[in-house]
């Protein structure tokens, strides 16, 4: 009767929303009783992707990329589903816990109402270290600009594999989406823990290209890293601060470098970033990206091209430094 009911009122979507299913279904696996497919679970999602992408710096062929690309969209959007139960939030806080410390262990027993015994049933669910899911978040976003940026149209036409039926899940990326606040005070911590220059970014690295919006920033973050004392940070409000101060000072550096390197028309130039900072994104509409370039006739072939440079760079700019360069 539900089905029918759901089937009168709702379209088929709507099925799959209203016939929930149990933690445990979705963790081990079920049938939907709508469409009568298998749906495997998510423990063996994480299986599939520990057997065929243990690394996932090694995938190579463009049938890996599109493989990794479908599995790794089953793995977020199974976790999308689970992170509504409580189960499972207390399963990954499990996973920064060491147990070997008795009072951090006894702790998070009484915080989740948990005694031996169901404590010992959660330490048998194995879930990838976080290390390991940003370098898959990391890939995962890598193979997406390869396909809308890198991949030329000549190795379209040459390609043998059918993307058509891949969708990337850039919501669900979203829904997860790291900080730059958190990225600097994760900087902070790793730093009292005095890990070298080197250690420290690496693992912001491995971070930064995980998210979405802070990939343009990593040479930015970095830098900001190699030349700031971090042991002068008083905490993490004040290396926060310093980022900015250091973001202001960079971008003003860049401005004048590539008005410098491309010739730009100074004042035209300054005022065309800054519209574009403040809406943060470069539009290529209007007139305002021609009075920056230098004086050449529109009928001359290097214009085109001269026009395309610098309007590439300065989306790279905006990137970059949006929200963050004042």
């Amino acid at each position: 009767m539900t089905l029918d009911a759901i089937t009168l009122y709702g379209d088929k979507n709507t099925k799959n929303v209203v016939l929930e299913k149990s933690y445990e279904e979705y963790m081990a696996g079920f049938t939907d009783i709508v469409t009568g497919e298998a749906k495997r679970g998510f423990m063996d999602v994480v299986a599939a992707l520990e057997q065929h992408f243990p690394d996932p710096t090694k995938i190579e062929t463009e049938k890996e990329k599109k493989n990794f690309i479908k599995l790794f969209g089953e793995y977020l959007r199974a976790e999308n589903i689970l992170q509504n139960y409580d189960e499972f939030a207390t399963l990954k806080s499990l996973q920064k816990i060491d147990l070997s410390d008795p009072a951090a262990t006894e702790a998070f027993k009484a915080k989740h109402y948990l005694d031996d015994e169901k404590l010992a049933e959660l330490q048998k669910v194995r879930l990838p270290p976080e290390r390991v899911v940003q370098d898959y978040r990391s890939t995962y976003n890598d193979i997406r600009d390869w396909q809308r940026k890198e991949k030329s149209a000549n190795d379209k036409e040459k390609s043998t594999v059918d993307w058509s039926d891949v969708v990337f899940e850039v919501d669900l990326l979203k829904s997860q989406e790291i900080t730059l606040d958190y990225i600097l005070g994760l900087i902070f911590e790793h730093n009292k823990k005095n890990l070298s220059k080197t250690t420290l970014i690496d693992e912001v690295r491995r971070l930064i290209r995980s998210s979405l919006g802070n990939r343009a920033r990593e040479s930015l973050i970095v830098d900001f890293i190699q030349q700031t004392n971090l042991d002068d940070m008083p905490d993490k409000a004040g290396i926060i601060d310093a980022f900015f101060i250091f973001a202001q000072r960079e971008q003003h550096r860049e401005v004048e470098e590539l008005i410098r390197s491309e010739n730009l028309n100074e004042a035209a130039a300054k005022r065309y970033i800054r519209a574009s900072l403040k809406r943060e994104y470069a539009s290529e509409n209007g007139t305002e990206l021609n009075e920056t370039l230098p004086k050449l006739s529109p009928l001359n072939p290097q214009y085109k091209t001269k026009k395309q440079t610098v309007f590439q760079k300065i989306v790279s700019f905006i990137d970059k430094f949006k929200g963050v360069g004042g």
